[in-house]
C-alpha cells in the first residue's frame, strides 16, 4: 500500500468527492440544529413533541436511504464502467421504490401517528396530551414533504454517483436558507405573519424540501448520464432482479436499523420527558458534529465502488484503507472539539436546568464515541461498496437490534439506573461492533465487482 503521506492524486480525488458532501450534510444538519434550537425556545413540551415526530420520520428517511443504496451500488459501478443503460435502469428503479415507500409511509403515519407518538409518553397526563398535540400538529404538515424528500434523494444520490457532487450541495444550501427564513418568520410570527409555533417549523421544512427537489431535478436534466433516465422505458429484468437481490438486504437493514434506533429512544423515554428532551439535544448536536463522518462514509461508497466497477481492485483496497484512517483521525479531532463545547451548547435552549445538565453529560459521552462511530461507519460503507449487502445487514441492523437495543431494553426495564448511565452503557455496546468492522475490512472479503455478473 502506498504511503498515507504524499499521495496527492488520492487526496485530491477524495477532497473533490468529499468536500461537497461535507458542505451538503453540514447545511442539512445545520438546518436540523437551527430548527431544534428555534423550537426549543418554545419550551420543553413542544421540543419533545417535535423530537418524537422526527424520530418516527427518521424511520422513513433511513428507509429511503436504504432503498437508494441497493441501486446506488450498481449505479456507481456502471458509471465507473461507462455503461449508460445500466445507469438509466438503476435510476428508474430508485424512483419507483422511493415513491412507493413514501406513499406507504404517508398512509402509516396518517392512520397510526397518535398511537406511535403515545409510545414515547410516560409522564403526567396533562404534559403527555400537550406533547402529543404538538407532535401531531407537526406530523400532519410534514407528511406533505415526504414524496419531495424521496425524489430529492433519488436525484441527489444519482448525481453524486455519476461524479457530480456540487449541484446537490448547492441545492441543500439553498434549501437550508429557505428553511431558516421561513422558520424564523412563522415560528415566532415576525413581519406581520401569525405565530404558528411547531406548525411554522413544519411549513418551513416542507417548502425547503420542494425547493431542493426542484433544483436537483433541474440538475438531473443537465447531467449527460441522467438526462434520458427519467423516460418511462422498460427496465432490464436482469438488472432489476440483481438490484432487488443486492438491495433488499440493504433496505431491510435500514428499516430494521431505524426501527431499532426508534425503540432505543422509546426505552430512554421511560425515564421521563426530561430524558427525551436531553437526548433530543444531544442527538441533534452530535449529528451536526458527525457531518465529516457521514461524508467520508458516502465518499468511500462512491470512490471504492467506482474503482471496483472499473476493475481496479488493488487500488480500491488501497483507497479504502486510507479513507478509513482519514475518517478516524478527523473524528478524533472533532470529538475533542465537541467535548470542549459540550457545556455551552445546551445553554442555548429554553428548557430546565436539569435538562441542560443532562444534555451536557450526554454530549460528552457522544464526543468520546465519535472515533469509534467512524470505524463502524467506514466499515459499513466499505462492505456496501463491494455489494456485500447480506453481510452489512447482519453487521449493522442485526447487531443494533440484537445487542444495542436489547441492552437498552434490559437496562430500562429491569434496573433503576439513571438515564446517564443507561446511555453510557448502550453507547459502549458499539465498541465491539467497530472492532468487528475493521477486522472484516482488513480481511478484504468485501472486494467484489458486481457489474461483471451482468
Amino acid at each position: 500500500m502506498k504511503s498515507l503521506i504524499g499521495d496527492k492524486k488520492f487526496y485530491r480525488m477524495v477532497l473533490i468527492v468529499c468536500i461537497p458532501i461535507v458542505i451538503q450534510n453540514g447545511f442539512t444538519n445545520l438546518a436540523s440544529l437551527l430548527d431544534n434550537i428555534m423550537i426549543g425556545q418554545l419550551g420543553t413540551l413542544s421540543m419533545s413533541g417535535v423530537s418524537i415526530s422526527n424520530q418516527l420520520f427518521q424511520v422513513f428517511n433511513v428507509s429511503v436511504f436504504g432503498a437508494m443504496s441497493g441501486a446506488g451500488i450498481f449505479l456507481a459501478q456502471f458509471y465507473g464502467r461507462g455503461n449508460r443503460d445500466g445507469v438509466h435502469n438503476c435510476f428508474r428503479i430508485k424512483m419507483i421504490i422511493g415513491v412507493l415507500i413514501s406513499t406507504v409511509a404517508i398512509c402509516v403515519f396518517k392512520l397510526l401517528g397518535p398511537s406511535l407518538i403515545s409510545l414515547y409518553l410516560n409522564d403526567n397526563p396533562t404534559d403527555s396530551l400537550t406533547t402529543l398535540n404538538y407532535g401531531m400538529q407537526y406530523m400532519n404538515v410534514m407528511l406533505i414533504g415526504l414524496i419531495p424528500f424521496a425524489i430529492t434523494q433519488v436525484y441527489s444520490s444519482s448525481l453524486r454517483e455519476t461524479g457530480n457532487t456540487v449541484l446537490p450541495m448547492k441545492a441543500s444550501v439553498i434549501a437550508v436558507i429557505v428553511n431558516f427564513c421561513i422558520n424564523y418568520i412563522l415560528i415566532f410570527g415576525h413581519f406581520g405573519f401569525p405565530q404558528l409555533d411547531v406548525i411554522g417549523a413544519a411549513i418551513g421544512t416542507v417548502v425547503s424540501r420542494i425547493v431542493e427537489m426542484g433544483i436537483n431535478v433541474a440538475a438531473g436534466y443537465k447531467n449527460s448520464y441522467l438526462r434520458d433516465a427519467i423516460h418511462l422505458n422498460k427496465i432490464s429484468g436482469d438488472i432489476f432482479m440483481n438490484v432487488v437481490k443486492r438491495g433488499m438486504p440493504l433496505l431491510c437493514n435500514e428499516i430494521l436499523w431505524s426501527i431499532s434506533i426508534a425503540l432505543i429512544s422509546q426505552c430512554y423515554s421511560t425515564r421521563g420527558l426530561e430524558a427525551v428532551a436531553a437526548i433530543n439535544i444531544a442527538t441533534t448536536v452530535t449529528n451536526f458534529f458527525m457531518i465529516i463522518c457521514y461524508a467520508m462514509g458516502n465518499s468511500i461508497s462512491i470512490i471504492v465502488g467506482q474503482r471496483l466497477g472499473a476493475g481496479e481492485i488493488e487500488y480500491a483496497k488501497d483507497c479504502d484503507l486510507k479513507m478509513v484512517f482519514m475518517n478516524f483521525t478527523m473524528c478524533l479531532c472533532i470529538g475533542m472539539a465537541l467535548f470542549g463545547c459540550s457545556s455551552f451548547i445546551p445553554q442555548i435552549y429554553n428548557t430546565s436546568i436539569e435538562v441542560k445538565s443532562l444534555a451536557t453529560s450526554l454530549l460528552r459521552v457522544s464526543a468520546c464515541m465519535l472515533p469509534i462511530i467512524s470505524l463502524y461507519y467506514s466499515s459499513y460503507f466499505t462492505m456496501r461498496a463491494g455489494g456485500k449487502t447480506l453481510l452489512t445487514f447482519f453487521f449493522d441492523s442485526g447487531y443494533t437490534f440484537i445487542f444495542t437495543f436489547m441492552v437498552a431494553l434490559c437496562l430500562t426495564r429491569f434496573t433503576s439506573l439513571p438515564i446517564f448511565y443507561v446511555y453510557l452503557l448502550v453507547q459502549c455496546v458499539d465498541i465491539p461492533k467497530a472492532i468487528l468492522g475493521i477486522t472484516l475490512v482488513k480481511k478484504g472479503i468485501w472486494v467484489h465487482n458486481i457489474v461483471n455478473e451482468l
